[in-house]
């Protein structure tokens, strides 16, 4: 018994001893991933307009009867999204002309959205930016579906930097989908999409993005901050600016 038990264990330790050396000849987990990765295909890149084409027809079916209803045609030839952080919404509003009024379209819920009230100061404070901005780019092709980079920081942010004396003030700021945020507005994927399409479909130039703490147009709202002094300065832009838009 004990001869048969002493050969057992040898063989065992062969066994072992062979698995060793199998698993010392593979290559390291580096190696492993990078062959992995040569074997799958590069992901695949979109224009702006082959999302148009993938998405077009599933946005107008839930964006056109929006705009019938608010007397819009669509595609519209203005278009705002207007944001409040403190409640987490962006609210569409579209135009066909420059000379009408505004019409509330459609209201989206915004799914994340990092920081507190107050305007965005430094790169990596994690703040959503406060202002009056307008569509620098449309990335087809964001890590988060699809994305609206607005031109943050614009001159009014450059400005007040110069009179703080602050520099990196950040960027990349975007309206993209999923549901992380780290100083952008994440609406989702579907959300996302619907605002992507309808920016595609408007010229750039005629695409406003209002990022408001609140919404200024309810009573005397003032949104608690512990931002610098021009801060009120601001807020009195924005408070003016969403006069144009009616609830």
């Amino acid at each position: 018994m004990r001869r048969l038990a002493l050969a057992a264990l040898l063989v065992a330790t062969s066994m072992i001893a062979v698995a060793v050396v199998r698993y010392s000849a593979q290559p390291g987990k580096a190696k492993v991933k990078a062959a992995l990765a040569k074997e799958r295909p590069s992901p695949q890149t979109y224009t702006v307009a082959q999302r148009v084409e993938q998405y077009g027809g599933d946005v107008a079916s839930r964006l056109r009867p929006a705009f019938s209803a608010a007397n819009v045609t669509y595609p519209p030839h203005e278009v705002a999204y207007v944001a409040f952080k403190d409640k987490r919404q962006l609210q569409v509003y579209a135009r066909n002309a420059s000379s009408e009024r505004w019409r509330f379209v459609k209201q989206y819920r915004v799914h994340a959205a990092s920081g507190l009230a107050g305007p965005k100061l430094a790169e990596g404070d994690r703040q959503v930016p406060e202002g009056i901005y307008q569509a620098e780019l449309l990335n087809p092709n964001s890590r988060f579906h699809l994305s609206i980079r607005l031109n943050y920081p614009n001159d009014f942010d450059r400005q007040m930097a110069l009179r703080d004396k602050r520099s990196r003030l950040g960027g990349d700021i975007m309206i993209h989908g999923n549901a992380v945020s780290i100083g952008c507005l994440a609406m989702g994927d579907e959300g996302a999409e619907d605002l992507f399409i309808l920016a595609a479909k408007v010229k750039r130039e005629r695409i406003r993005i209002i990022v408001s703490p609140t919404d200024f147009r309810v009573g005397n709202a003032t949104p608690l901050h512990d931002g610098p002094a021009w801060t009120g300065t601001l807020y009195k832009a924005l408070r003016s600016e969403l006069k144009q838009y009616p609830r």
